[in-house]
């Protein structure tokens, strides 16, 4: 069964992660997302795509149990590469991504936000990167995209702290493109997709190839070094400490070994 259910209307193509019970980014999950990104980009009838949760959550993150079943650095950073270069994939689409984020997005869930191209957010959902409170740190980009939407400054308090922030707080510093009520997220995303979708899509895909254009040259040496700290981090001692911890619904113990 796939964990992406897909719907086109209109131009618009409708992706709804659908992995209960949290839309935790799994392996078949990410391989399952991919598959439709390669299924998209060669349709050329669509203009633009909307990334929705369905449930409580656009993504709680990534599937911490799975974590449990690797057994060395080569894996955990194969795992990192994985998820960025699909997260690259997606934002280097040559049609517009729209993310409509209601309940939450963190870990993962936000790296994938973070790599649509526009968001929509609810005002009460939490966006954040809660790795370090596991020991860990983000793996799928989270390190190089976050500080590109709110600043150096606010990206080393999200990710040094782990703490969410609220979709209000996403709008103001720059991390969701518009805020909306409960319940109005894919609504709105899905009217914004389809003024998109009315354009020609020669324009789309020029812009689309553009914009990408202002983005740090230094973007490709931040994510693989991420990949290879993402992979020498789960090798300590606290990192199982953190995992275990969470998967035990306790407070870690830290060691800082």
């Amino acid at each position: 069964m796939s964990t992406i259910n897909y719907e086109t209307h209109d131009h618009v193509a409708v992706l709804t992660i659908q992995s209960p019970p949290a839309n935790a980014l799994t392996r078949n999950l990410l391989n399952d997302l991919k598959d439709y990104m390669d299924k998209l980009e060669t349709d050329s009838t669509i203009k633009a795509v909307v990334l929705k949760g369905e449930g409580k959550f656009f993504s709680a993150g990534a599937d911490v149990k799975e974590f449990t079943a690797l057994q060395n650095a080569s894996d955990y950073q194969s795992l990192s590469q994985k998820g960025q270069e699909l997260f690259n994939q997606i934002e280097r689409f040559s049609i517009p991504v729209i993310a409509a984020i209601h309940g939450a997005a963190l870990g993962g869930g936000l790296e994938l936000a973070m790599a649509c191209h526009i968001r929509i957010v609810t005002e009460e959902a939490k966006l954040g990167l809660p790795e370090v409170t596991l020991g860990i740190l983000p793996g799928f980009a989270g390190t190089q995209r976050l500080p590109q939407h709110v600043g150096a400054a606010k990206a080393y308090e999200m990710i040094l702290t782990g703490e969410p922030i609220s979709g209000k707080e996403a709008k103001t510093v720059g991390l969701a493109n518009q805020t909306v009520k409960d319940g109005e997220a894919f609504d709105k995303a899905y009217e914004l997709a389809g003024t998109i979708a009315s354009r020609s899509r020669l324009s789309i895909n020029a812009v689309m190839g553009l914009i990408p254009y202002a983005k740090s040259e230094q973007f490709e040496t931040g994510v693989q070094e991420e990949a290879k700290a993402f992979a020498d981090i789960f090798g300590s001692e606290d990192a199982k400490e953190g995992i275990n911890a969470f998967l035990d619904k306790r407070k870690p113990d830290f060691q800082d070994k």
